[in-house]
Order: structure tokens, then C-alpha cells, then sequence
């Protein structure tokens, strides 16, 4: 037995009479069961009760047995002062508060259905399974399921919101600044993420705005922050970037010895931080206001449209400084700009226009929807147990159900864990 399962009966009321009574005979009604508290202090707010016919308004606080009151030493504690209903799964002893007034105890295991019980044994009570209702996630309603994934994803943009915030106020309130930081990061894909962000943060914004209209002396800004023009190589466009960043090292007295090391390793080519850097100069060089057209962009086909960028001339033909391969022009695929606009556009468009104290949500589901699921591993697995992702919108909320609430078994607090717990047998 969970704590949190005598939470979840209590605030949601699963209790089969209207009439209760407590352990010593009391006739108890619920007039309401108050707010639910997460931080310190009684388990809920607020409450109203009748308590042998008279109206009592506090707090109610939530034990497996009623001696768990003494052992979390509520009766020294003047926060626990106000309880009027402590309600327990077992009833071991009888509990005051500390001013020695005895607190009326709810026992609530002669008050839940058998149904209920099974239900929550059966979700909780098996071992080595990926997610608590992997057996029964096949049964769960389709429209209940897509409207619990949506409230998901905007869970998860919230979550981004809180991040972007903070990351404006490192900025100076610059929008531009956090949204070429966001890029940079994403343009690093898993692998060098923090590299990208590292280097893009070591690099006040005000100097890409003055090197935007040459793509030469952008590349030579990110590949020298990015440590990648220490060798010797023989060839005139390094020797050219190398020029190039000593003059802007010293004219922005810039600084990257702490940097987060940039890596090559087990990546493919095409996502080599060279061709990606390249493309991340060629994206700025081409677009001189880009957190304004992003805003003012609400189709996937303009965002298409908008980053179909590609390398410099020298980077056709190359994916390293030192060796050459077949000519090619080389990109931002769709599945890439996809990727952007999941983790980068619009979380930014959403957080913008929540800092303004705008409504997008409709807008905001428009285009993750018109965006492909991701393909990773979570997104399959659930998949395999029922065919639920068809959009970014599904696989964006399958990854916050997995990561928020299935490894952390809060089946309670999940849409698909109270249909289970509420199942008819």
C-alpha cells in the first residue's frame, strides 16, 4: 500500500458511502476535501466536513497508520494544528494534536471498493515491466489517450517555457540572443549540444548582428570559439578563417578556453559540427531578423522554406579541413528542420507569446501536428502496445508520459492510470 494511492482516494473521492464513520463511532460527511498541498505542511487545505452534525473547516492529513502521525512528530508541530480528519489506511492508535486535543481518525480500508483495490494491486504489483500498464495500454480509449498526450505536450512546453525564461534573463531580455543560443544547441544535435550552447554563450550576440552580412567572417567566429582552427592546415580558406578570427579575437577580446570540447565521434558526416557550423553562419548571413520572421511564420511549409540553407562553397566538397570528398551540396534535410522546429521554433513561439500574455495554443497544435513523430525508442515501444503516434504533438507527449510519469510510477496522477484504476471487471 502507497501513500499516494490513500491521496488519490480521498481527493477524488473513491470512497463507497455517503456516510462515514470514524474509528470512535463519529458520523463524518465530506463537504469538500480541500486543496491537495505538495509542499510542507497537512496533505490538503481547506477542507470542509461535517463532523456529528457539526461544520468543521482545516486541514486533513494522510498516514498508512495512524502512528505515523507521532513518528513524523506532527504532535510537535503547530502546522499540524489545524487538521480536523486524519485519515489513515490502518487505525494503530489514537493521535492529538499538540495541544493534546484528540484528532477524529478516518480508518479507509472498510470504505474502498474491492474493484478499486484489484485495480491498483494489479497496476503496481508486477515487476520487470517497461511501463505499469504496458498489459492493459492496448485497452485504454483513443480519445482519451490523444487528449491526455496534448495536455502532455503543453506540460512539456511548459517545462521549456521555464527554461527559455531563464536563459532570456542571462541574455538581456534579447530574444534574438536566446533564440541563436537555442539554435546553436540544437544545431549540435544530441552529441554536442552543450558544445554548440557553450560556444554560442561565450559569443555576445551584438557580434553576430555585425558580422551577419559576411559568411567568411561568421564561420570564422564559430570555428574558432569552437577550437577548430588550432592545427596547421595547408589550405587557403583555413589559412583565410584563421586570419580572419585572430583579427576578431582581438577586436571583441574574445575568450574560449573553458569551452565544452567539440566532438566527432560516432557521427555521421553529414552532422559533423564542421557542416553544421557552416550551415548555422549561412542561416544568419541569409536572414538578418530571424526571431521576428519566426514569429510571424505559422506554416511548416514557410519554416521549410525559411532554413533551406546550405554550406559554403568550400564545405561541398569537404567534411573535415584536411580531406576532401565527393562534391555535393550539403543542406538542411526536412528531417533536420523538423527537429528545429520541435525543439527550438516553437517552444520559442510559445514562450514569447506567453511572456506577452498571448493565447497561440490552437496555433501552437496546428503546426506541431503538421510535423511527423519522432522515431526514437520510447515512441516505438509504445507504439508496439497501441498505435497512438502519427505527430510530433504524440511523440513530444509520449516523451514527458514516459519520462514524468511512468519512470517515476505516477500512474496516479496519469489519465490512463485513473482509467485503469476506474476499469469495470
Amino acid at each position: 500500500m502507497q501513500e499516494d494511492f490513500l491521496h488519490y482516494i480521498w481527493q477524488h473521492k473513491k470512497i463507497t458511502a455517503n456516510l462515514l464513520k470514524g474509528t470512535n463511532g463519529e458520523d463524518i460527511h465530506i463537504v469538500s476535501v480541500g486543496q491537495p498541498n505538495s509542499n510542507a505542511g497537512p496533505d490538503f487545505f481547506n477542507a470542509q466536513l461535517k463532523i456529528e452534525n457539526q461544520l468543521w473547516a482545516g486541514n486533513v492529513e494522510v498516514h498508512i497508520k495512524s502512528s505515523d502521525w507521532f513518528l513524523h512528530n506532527h504532535e510537535l508541530d503547530k502546522a499540524y494544528d489545524n487538521v480536523i480528519l486524519h485519515v489513515v489506511w490502518e487505525h494503530d492508535t489514537n493521535v492529538y494534536r499538540k495541544d493534546n486535543t484528540a484528532i477524529v481518525t478516518l480508518e479507509l480500508k472498510n470504505y474502498i471498493s474491492k474493484e478499486t483495490l484489484n485495480n491498483y494491486q494489479l497496476l503496481f504489483s508486477k515487476t520487470n515491466k517497461w511501463i505499469n500498464c504496458e498489459h492493459d495500454f492496448e485497452s485504454i480509449n483513443d480519445f482519451l489517450v490523444q487528449n491526455w498526450l496534448e495536455r502532455l505536450y503543453f506540460e512539456r512546453l511548459e517545462r521549456k517555457f521555464e527554461d527559455i525564461y531563464q536563459l532570456l534573463k542571462t541574455s538581456k531580455n534579447d530574444w534574438e540572443a536566446v533564440l541563436f543560443k537555442m539554435l546553436a544547441k540544437n544545431f549540435g544535435l544530441k552529441v554536442n549540444a552543450d558544445a554548440f550552447l557553450s560556444l554560442a554563450s561565450s559569443t555576445d550576440f551584438s557580434i553576430v548582428r555585425k558580422l551577419q552580412n559576411n559568411q567568411t567572417s561568421l564561420e570564422a567566429l564559430f570555428f574558432g570559439q569552437a577550437n577548430l582552427l588550432n592545427t596547421n592546415v595547408e589550405d587557403a580558406y583555413f589559412q583565410s578563417l584563421t586570419k580572419e578570427f585572430q583579427f576578431l579575437k582581438q577586436k571583441f577580446s574574445l575568450l574560449n578556453q573553458n569551452l565544452t570540447p567539440i566532438q566527432f565521434f560516432r557521427l555521421r558526416p553529414s552532422n559533423f559540427p564542421t557542416i553544421r557550423l557552416s550551415q548555422l553562419a549561412s542561416l544568419y548571413n541569409n536572414e538578418q531578423n530571424l526571431f521576428s520572421k519566426i514569429n510571424e511564420i505559422n506554416s511548416t511549409k514557410d519554416f521549410y522554406m525559411l532554413f533551406s540553407v546550405e554550406t559554403s562553397s568550400f564545405w561541398e566538397s569537404h567534411y573535415t579541413f584536411d580531406k576532401t570528398s565527393k562534391k555535393t551540396k550539403k543542406k538542411l534535410s526536412k528531417a533536420f528542420i523538423d527537429l528545429l522546429m520541435i525543439n527550438t521554433i516553437i517552444p520559442i513561439k510559445f514562450a514569447y507569446a506567453r511572456y506577452q500574455g498571448k493565447q497561440v495554443d490552437g496555433d501552437i497544435v496546428k503546426l506541431i501536428q503538421d510535423i511527423a513523430s519522432e522515431k526514437n525508442n520510447i515512441v516505438e515501444k509504445f507504439n508496439a502496445l497501441k498505435k497512438v503516434s502519427t505527430s510530433a504533438l504524440q511523440s513530444q507527449g509520449l516523451l514527458q508520459l514516459k519520462n514524468e510519469y511512468c519512470n517515476k510510477n505516477k500512474c496516479l496522477q496519469c489519465a490512463v492510470g485513473n482509467s485503469l484504476l476506474n476499469k469495470k471487471t
